[in-house]
């Protein structure tokens, strides 16, 4: 018999699958950052308990081109500033990527709030372009001139804050008590420039990042860099409390519950 696809996987093609990934090679990004002071309540408001301020109300805004072999890839995120514990890190709001491909295990995995969108990163010479869209509406756009090469810094160690969680089949809630996820990355640069230019910021209502104004802007760069990811449960998050903010997640938070009739296409 013709083997069927959809059939079981033996145990040692899902090792070989484990292997193949524990084994990936570093994969260099070029990619935009912006980091701006923001309104801090508005900080406040987005961040679901238990996660808190940190002193500083900053957003960071990472726009990228990812050098996957034969398949390159639009990455973005809009993050703010955010504390767990003595941990602080940044809670992202919306990443928009380019593929589905790469939904599918930070979405699933780790609960990341990725969306399809349109990632763009141009640079003409000295000038640099950057943008995140959806919807035909460019939410994120940063602009401007590299001024200058900035000293590369050292590996760093980065955290991530993010909530994994599955909606309830009677739309009641959660199936099961959502988790908070700590995900950490070990980032390397090679190049890095010092951009002298703008944020905009551009009203949308599936993504209203608008809320969050860039009052004081802190830094712009550009550069090259390479990172790994790994992720653990810290703890579980009291559902009733998380419930308002999974709005989030969704342009729509009814959609989590509007597919379509059993049978249809």
């Amino acid at each position: 018999m013709t083997r069927v696809r959809y059939g079981a996987r033996t145990e040692r093609e899902i090792a070989a699958t484990r292997t193949a990934s524990a084994r990936l090679p570093d994969i260099w990004s070029t990619g935009v950052v912006a980091v701006w002071e923001t309104d801090p309540d508005a900080v406040a408001a987005v961040l679901p308990p238990p996660l808190k301020p940190t002193g500083s109300p900053l957003v960071r805004v990472n726009i990228s081109k990812v050098d996957l072999p034969g398949y390159p890839l639009g990455a973005g995120s809009f993050a703010v500033a955010a504390a767990h514990g003595e941990v602080e890190g940044w809670y992202p709001l919306v990443m928009p990527m380019t593929h589905e491909r790469a939904l599918t295990g930070g979405r699933e995995v780790f609960g990341e709030p990725k969306k399809l969108g349109e990632v763009t990163v141009e640079r003409e010479g000295l000038v640099v372009r950057a943008s995140l869209a959806r919807h035909g509406i460019a939410f994120v756009e940063v602009r401007g001139a590299v001024s200058g090469e900035l000293p590369l810094p050292e590996p760093a160690r980065k955290t991530d804050f993010y909530f994994k969680f599955l909606p309830a089949v009677d739309g009641s809630g959660f199936d099961g008590d959502p988790l908070l996820v700590h995900c950490v990355r070990h980032e390397k640069v090679r190049r890095l420039e010092r951009v002298t230019g703008d944020v905009v910021l551009r009203e949308s209502l599936y993504d209203p990042v608008a809320d969050l104004p860039v009052l004081r802007l802190r830094e712009v760069t550009i550069g090259e860099k390479t990172s790994d990811q790994s992720g653990r449960v810290v703890e579980r998050v009291d559902a009733q409390a998380l419930l308002p903010y999974i709005h989030q997640r969704y342009d729509d938070p009814l959609q989590a519950h509007d597919g379509p009739p059993e049978g249809s296409a």
